[in-house]
This record gives C-alpha cells, sequence and structure tokens, in this order.
C-alpha cells in the first residue's frame, strides 16, 4: 500500500448473517457454481471441437464464456467458503487483488459489445461479412476487449493503493470492492468516486447505449427481410439481449451511483456475480439449435465410442 495503514485484514459481514440460512445459502450457491463451471465449460469445448461452429459468433461465445468461468471463480469459491465461517476475514493485499480480477467483467462487457458488432455486420452487411469479420479481426477484437479490461483495473488499483486505513475495518460486502472500501478509509473519498463513477459506471452505460442502438439498426434493416429470415435472425440475436440486459441492468444500477450516497445492495451484486454467470450458458443453448445439434453430435459421438 502507498499509505501508512493501520488496517492489514478486513473482516466481511457477508450476504446474511442467520447460521441456519448461510448453511442453506452454502448448498444454493455452490451448485449454482458448479452448474456455470459445466454449462460455460461445455460451451468452451463444444465450440472448440465442433467442425460446425465456427463461425465469428461461436467463437466470441466460446470467449465469453471462458471469461464466466473465471470471472466467478475469483469471487464465489471464497463466498462460498465464507459462508460456513463464523468469522469471514480477508487481507488487504487480498482485498485490492479481488478488486483487480473484477476485469473480467469489464472485459465481458467489451466482448457483450463485440458481439453486437458481430450481428451487426452479420444482418447490415452480408455480402462483406467474410471480409469484415476475418478471423485476424476476431482475434484483434477479443485481445482489444482483454486489453480493455485490464486498462480499467488498473485504474481501480491505483485508486485502492491510495487510499488510508485507520479502522474500523468492517466491510459490509461478501466480495471486496471499491465502494464499501470507501467508506472504510479515512479520508475524503469524493474524487475517488468520482473516478470510479467515470471508470465503472459510464463504460457500462456508453456500452449499453452502443448494443442499444446497434440492434436499432438491425431491427430496421431486417424489415427487408423474408418472414423467415427475420424470424432466424431475432431468435439467434435474442439469447445476445437476454443476456445483456441480465448482466447490464445490475452493473449499471450499483455503478452509477455516487459513492457519497452509495447504500450497497448486496442481492443485486450476488445476481450479476453468480446468478447470470450460470444463466448465460442456459439462454444459450436453450434459444440456440446449432448450439443444442452440436452438443447433441458431440456426446452422442462420446457414448457411441464409450460403448465400443
Amino acid at each position: 500500500m502507498v499509505n501508512t495503514n493501520n488496517v492489514t485484514e478486513l473482516i466481511i459481514i457477508g450476504l446474511f448473517q442467520d447460521p441456519e440460512v448461510q448453511r442453506v445459502c452454502f448448498v444454493v450457491f455452490l451448485l449454482v457454481y458448479l452448474a456455470t463451471m459445466v454449462g460455460n465449460g461445455l460451451i468452451v469445448l463444444t465450440v472448440n471441437v465442433s467442425k460446425s461452429l465456427h463461425s465469428p459468433m461461436y467463437f466470441f461465445l466460446s470467449y465469453l464464456s471462458l471469461v464466466e468461468i473465471t470471472y466467478s471463480s475469483t469471487v464465489v469459491p471464497k463466498f462460498i467458503t465464507d459462508l460456513l465461517a463464523k468469522i469471514k476475514t480477508i487481507s488487504l493485499k487480498g482485498c485490492v487483488a479481488q478488486i483487480f480480477f473484477h476485469f473480467f467483467g469489464v472485459t465481458e462487457i467489451f466482448l457483450l459489445t463485440v458481439m453486437a458488432y458481430d450481428h451487426y455486420v452479420a444482418i447490415c452487411k452480408p455480402l462483406h461479412y467474410r471480409n469484415i469479420m476475418s478471423r485476424s479481426v476476431c482475434h484483434l477484437l477479443v485481445a482489444g476487449s482483454w486489453f480493455g479490461g485490464i486498462i480499467h483495473s488498473m485504474v481501480q488499483i491505483l485508486v485502492a493503493v491510495q487510499l488510508p486505513f485507520c479502522g474500523p475495518n468492517v466491510t459490509d460486502h461478501y466480495f471486496c470492492d471499491l465502494h464499501p472500501l470507501f467508506k472504510l478509509a479515512c479520508t475524503d473519498t469524493s474524487v475517488e468516486g468520482v473516478i470510479v463513477l467515470a471508470n465503472s459506471g459510464l463504460i457500462s452505460v456508453f456500452s449499453f447505449l452502443i448494443l442499444v442502438s446497434s440492434y436499432i439498426v438491425i431491427l430496421f434493416n431486417l424489415r427487408n427481410h423474408s418472414t423467415e429470415g427475420r424470424r432466424k435472425a431475432l431468435s439467434t440475436r435474442a439469447s445476445h439481449i437476454t443476456v445483456v440486459l441480465l448482466f447490464f441492468g445490475p452493473a449499471i444500477f450499483l455503478y452509477m451511483r455516487p459513492s457519497s450516497t452509495f447504500t450497497e445492495d448486496k442481492l443485486v451484486a450476488v445476481f450479476y456475480t453468480v446468478i447470470t454467470p450460470m444463466l448465460n450458458p442456459i439462454i444459450y443453448t436453450l434459444r440456440n439449435a446449432e448450439v443444442k445439434n452440436a452438443m447433441r453430435k458431440l456426446w452422442g459421438k462420446k457414448e457411441n465410442s464409450g460403448v465400443e
């Protein structure tokens, strides 16, 4: 830490204080986490193995699932183990490290925006789609998403390491985030609050506006397509729209509020850090016939080879 601190360890209040409720939550969230790992892992494996899912859309989907696995793993394992602990603690350095790994969440924002761009090109510029969305361009877009997420987290870390902590050391949350830390800092954090608002909240809002604008353009262009073409396009894009709403809604709600008046809503944070990563593979597989068929073929072959 840059500043001298009297605090080296934080006590986390957690989601609930009732021991019985915590034990029930442990079972529920453990199952949710396992479902997240299995569901997203299946998508990554299926896209990389199946010959029918080599289009840019599925290339981006596999990286989105990979981000969901890593993002969830930076928060959920400690969260669920803390549910069984009487005193929940984390070192100050460990807390800062967890804040850094929030870059997976911002990477997801950029990947969702990239996927919207892919949809836009596919619908509005179909004749130039292969040239525009070449393999090299897809790799650059994914690399740019990861790079953008890391730059975001570097700004967050620069804010965090400047904060002096004199006590108390009890944070009313279930994982480390900057807004709860601001309440513990023994200094005015109004400037830092504005930085977080710009670095997190505005990224979410601007990305969301870009996504909405792209889909307005897509819907406008779909008027020239056949009924069957419109149905197929809307069915494919509906999954992406659903995921966007599930992720951006809570993120904008949490990070577009000034820190001086911030009242942490832990249940909203649970939704986008724990629940949404589990829902994404369900949404994409239920509404996408190509993914479902590829999974059936892949696991059908494995079962047949096992019988043989």
